[in-house]
C-alpha cells in the first residue's frame, strides 16, 4: 500500500467565538483591546485526509486554533509522504520532523505533523479492520469517565449555576470552569473570580470535583494570591496559570501553591514534555494529540509520565485523544466538551465528524469501528471550509 494523495481543508468557526473573546482570561488579557483583537484567527483546525492506492483514506486534524498547518502540509510534508508505505508510521514521523526542524519544532509545524500522524493511525486501523486503541495495546477499561469542560465566566451567575447543575445531573463526577479575570483587573477581578468559583461549587455541591482554567492569563504572584482565596472551595487544579514557557515560574508554584497545577495544552513534542515531567512542575499533564506530535508522540509521553508516576489528562475528547486514553492506564479521566451552543470552536468536531462517542451517565464507551471510528460530515465540511 502506498500514499497517493494528501488533501487538506482549512475549517473555520461555525459562528463568531464571542464566548471566547469576552468570557475568558487568556494570554492576551494584558492588552486593553483584548476583546476587540482576540488571538483567535479565522479558523479552528486543518482537516487532513491521506489517500492510498488501496482505496483506504485516513483522517486527522491539525489543531491549536489555527489553520496555518494547511500550507505546511501542502508544501512541505506532502512531498515527503507521497509514494511511501503508510504503515511505517514511526519512520514517516521522523522524516517529517527532521525535514521541518529548521523552521519549527513547536506551534503550527508540530500541529501539521500531528494531523498527518493521526490520519496515518486512522488509516492503519482501517486497513487492519480494528480500532486504533487495539493498535496501542488494547482497552484498559470498558468505559472512560469524563469531566464536563465549559462553564465560561458568565456575567449572569444564575445561568452559570444552572449550567453547572445540568452537568451534575448528567452524571459527571467532575466539572471545569473558566476564570474571567487576571492581574490587569486588580483586586476586584480576584473577587470576581472567587465569586465564579463559589457559584459553581454551591451549584454542584461538595461531592463533585471542580477544576478551573486560567488559560495562561496570570502571573506567579497573582496565582499564589488566587490560590489562597480559592483553597476553601476544594479546587482540584488551576490550569495553565502562566505562559507555556515559564517553566521556572511553574516550578516555583509547584513547590508553594496550595492548589495543584495542570498544564501542557500549549506544549509541543516529546522534548517539551520531558522538561515538564523531569522538573515535576505540574501534577496533571494535558497534551493534545493534534498539537503535540500526533498519536505517536502521545504514546511516548504517556510512557515517560508513567515512569514518573504522573497522570495524563489530554485536552479534549476528540477521537485522537480518546483512543490514547482508552489504551493507557495513567489516563484516568477524559475532558469532555459538551455539544452545546454557542459553539466556541472547542465543540466544532461535533459538527464536522460523525461517530464521536456521546456521554452517558458521566462516561463514554470507546467505539468499535475500525480506525478512529469517525466519518466526515461532508455537507458540514463544505459549509465551514475557508
Amino acid at each position: 500500500m502506498k500514499i497517493t494523495a494528501i488533501r487538506t481543508t482549512a475549517v473555520g468557526f461555525a459562528q463568531t467565538p464571542d464566548t471566547l473573546k469576552r468570557n475568558l482570561v487568556s494570554a492576551t488579557s494584558v492588552f486593553d483591546d483584548h476583546y476587540d483583537k482576540s488571538w483567535f484567527g479565522p479558523g479552528v483546525f486543518t482537516l487532513v485526509e491521506i489517500e492510498t492506492d488501496d482505496g483506504i483514506t485516513g483522517v486527522g486534524t491539525a489543531g491549536g486554533f489555527t489553520v496555518t498547518a494547511k500550507p505546511i502540509i501542502d508544501t512541505l510534508l506532502a512531498p515527503v509522504l507521497i509514494g511511501e508505505d503508510p504503515a511505517r508510521i514511526e519512520y514517516l514521523w521522523q522524516r517529517m520532523y527532521r525535514s521541518s526542524i529548521r523552521i519549527g519544532r513547536k506551534g503550527a509545524v508540530m500541529a501539521a505533523i500531528s494531523g498527518v500522524d493521526i490520519a496515518l493511525w486512522d488509516l492503519k486501523g482501517k486497513a487492519l479492520n480494528t480500532p486504533v486503541y487495539n493498535l496501542l495495546g488494547g482497552l484498559v477499561r470498558p468505559r472512560i469517565p469524563c469531566y464536563a469542560s465549559r462553564l465560561y465566566a458568565l456575567a449572569d451567575r444564575d445561568q452559570l449555576a444552572a449550567e453547572a447543575r445540568r452537568y451534575r445531573d448528567q452524571g459527571f463526577a467532575m466539572v471545569k470552569q473558566r476564570f474571567g479575570f487576571g492581574p490587569k483587573d486588580g483586586p476586584g477581578g480576584m473577587a470576581a473570580n472567587e465569586r465564579l468559583i463559589a457559584t459553581v461549587r454551591d451549584a454542584i455541591g461538595p461531592d463533585i470535583e471542580l477544576a478551573a482554567d486560567a488559560y495562561m492569563g496570570w502571573t506567579v504572584e497573582y496565582t499564589m494570591k488566587m490560590a489562597e482565596r480559592l483553597t476553601p472551595y476544594a479546587v482540584k487544579w488551576i490550569e495553565e496559570p502562566l505562559m507555556a514557557d515559564d517553566w521556572d515560574g511553574y516550578e516555583f508554584l509547584a513547590q508553594r501553591c496550595p492548589i495543584p497545577l495542570s498544564c501542557g495544552e500549549h506544549e509541543y513534542g516529546l522534548e517539551g514534555f520531558r522538561e515538564l515531567i523531569s522538573r515535576r512542575i505540574t501534577r496533571y499533564l494535558q497534551p493534545d494529540a493534534n498539537r503535540v506530535g500526533g498519536i505517536t508522540v502521545m504514546t511516548k509521553i504517556c510512557a515517560v509520565a508513567e515512569a514518573h508516576h504522573l497522570d495524563i489528562i489530554p485536552h479534549s475528547n476528540e477521537s485522537h485523544n480518546l483512543h490514547v486514553i482508552a489504551s493507557h492506564s495513567n489516563c484516568p479521566i477524559m475532558e469532555y466538551f459538551p455539544n452545546v451552543e454557542p459553539d466556541t470552536g472547542n465543540e466544532l468536531f461535533w459538527k464536522v465528524f460523525v461517530g464521536e462517542p456521546v456521554i452517558e451517565h458521566g462516561s463514554v464507551t470507546p467505539p468499535i469501528q475500525p480506525g478512529l471510528g469517525i466519518e466526515i460530515n461532508r455537507d458540514m465540511l463544505r459549509a465551514l471550509a475557508l
